[in-house]
């Protein structure tokens, strides 16, 4: 019998891509999926290193899965935080038998094989050339998918921990990629989220983003093209003008801003100020009408003062954010920031994140419930968590609950917003199932 692997998956979605990645390794080894730890032979993490209490619950998770190992079973870390922590993570968490960065997927099956065998190992090391290109991923099929165009990151904010779990940044070929989307397109999917952690400055050495968004969106099949996530400055009238005349480019990007304060930024290294920020908003809407924002906000960086976090309160207004995730700063053993002094203190940070939360949900109540009323193009996804709804979203990226029948996912619709709970939509179908461009 093929030997079955189970695979946990915790952070952004470069992990889940990871994931699917993981299983197209593995299952070129003979491996089959397990979608139960008690049925499987290799039980795997997949983990985030860019908050602590993501690392605290990974590990707490380990003294739960190890109950299902069997004999000659393997236990393993892989993804950020066995890159960040490496093979101390060994000493750290005796019950686990392997530790696996990135860029080592390809050695999966060796690196198995020999913590079977009773020696406990790690593979950390960074390999800039690695993007995988022969390795199919394996995914559920449906009408979404996410597409990794990019990995590791040169930006070095001082904040984060990516750069130095995930690499130098390089970018996959152009044509590469298109070969992927297709591939997609014709099984079925018909909106694409490409991935990179600084996506929209992706360059192969020949063809910039501007570029892939064209090519992606002139695949047969592909209605819909997301990208996440962008960095600011990289937004050049190159690419704006090509999310402005490529149809199939949503009118919805994610754009991270981590604080309103100026001074902010320049202890978080980023490369740009308050201004110019909101500038290239400005740029996004002149040119995409109806184009929707959301963003990262981070509270309590190391010596952010009252009138700094009320800066980034009265952002919050200014940009007219359709939706934010916020945090607390959450220090990283190993980036620059974890060496700045000043550090706010727990109780300040957490009253500053509850106004945030606060003004940014108001912010998002009224616009969404100005929103109701108006009709839409909606992506049937999936059933909704809970009762006999679907799932579906419009362009612009708000979710909207369907009464249609399960056989709808992959579905578009016409739809009425019907109503809202402030952050997700009720609807109803005005004009049938529309047919795949």
């Amino acid at each position: 019998m093929a030997k079955r692997v189970y695979i946990e998956t915790y952070g952004c979605q470069m992990n889940v891509a990871d994931t699917e990645l993981m299983f197209g390794v593995l299952g070129r080894a003979g491996y089959a999926r397990a979608d139960d730890p008690a049925e499987a032979d290799v039980m795997l993490v997949n983990t985030c290193a860019v908050r602590d209490n993501a690392e605290q619950r990974v590990i707490g998770r380990m003294g739960e899965l190890q109950r299902y190992k069997q004999p000659g079973g393997v236990l393993g870390v892989v993804g950020c935080m066995a890159q960040r922590l490496g093979p101390a993570l060994l000493e750290r968490v005796p019950r686990v038998d392997l530790v696996v960065g990135p860029d080592a997927y390809r050695n999966l099956d060796q690196l198995i094989g020999l913590a079977a065998g009773g020696q406990r190992t790690a593979d950390t090391g960074f390999r800039e050339w690695e993007h995988y290109e022969d390795v199919p991923p394996v995914r559920e099929k449906g009408p979404t998918a996410f597409v990794t165009v990019q990995r590791g990151c040169d930006y070095r904010c001082t904040f984060c921990i990516v750069p130095y779990t995930r690499g130098a940044e390089r970018s996959r070929r152009l044509e590469d990629v298109v070969r992927e989307v297709q591939a997609l397109a014709a099984e079925g999917t018909s909106e694409v989220t490409l991935l990179g952690q600084t996506v929209n400055g992706y360059h192969d050495g020949r063809h910039d983003f501007a570029d892939l968004l064209r090519s992606v969106g002139s695949v047969d099949g592909v209605r819909r093209l997301r990208f996440t996530s962008p960095y600011p400055t990289d937004f050049t009238p190159r690419v704006i003008e090509a999310m402005a005349l490529t149809p199939a480019v949503c009118e919805h990007v994610h754009l991270p801003v981590q604080s309103g304060s100026d001074a902010v930024l320049r202890r978080m290294l980023r490369r740009y100020t308050r201004a110019r920020y909101l500038e290239v908003m400005e740029q996004l809407r002149a040119g995409i009408p109806g184009i929707t924002f959301s963003t990262d906000i981070i509270v309590g960086f190391p010596a952010e003062t009252d009138a700094q976090f009320e800066e980034t309160l009265s952002l919050v207004a200014e940009a007219d954010f359709d939706d934010a995730y916020t945090f607390k700063y959450s220090v990283r053993e190993g980036t620059p920031a974890a060496r700045l002094r000043d550090h706010v203190p727990a109780d300040v940070a957490s009253a500053r994140l509850d106004r945030l939360i606060e003004a940014v949900r108001a912010n998002v109540r009224r616009k969404n419930v100005a929103r109701v009323g108006q009709v839409h193009e909606v992506l049937v996804e999936r059933p909704a968590r809970r009762g006999d709804l679907m799932l579906g979203r419009t362009r612009t990226n708000q979710l909207v609950l369907l009464d249609l029948p399960a056989g709808a996912a992959g579905e578009y619709h016409r739809a009425r917003l019907t109503g809202t709970t402030g952050s997700t939509f009720t609807g109803a179908v005005v004009a049938p199932a529309l047919a795949v461009l």
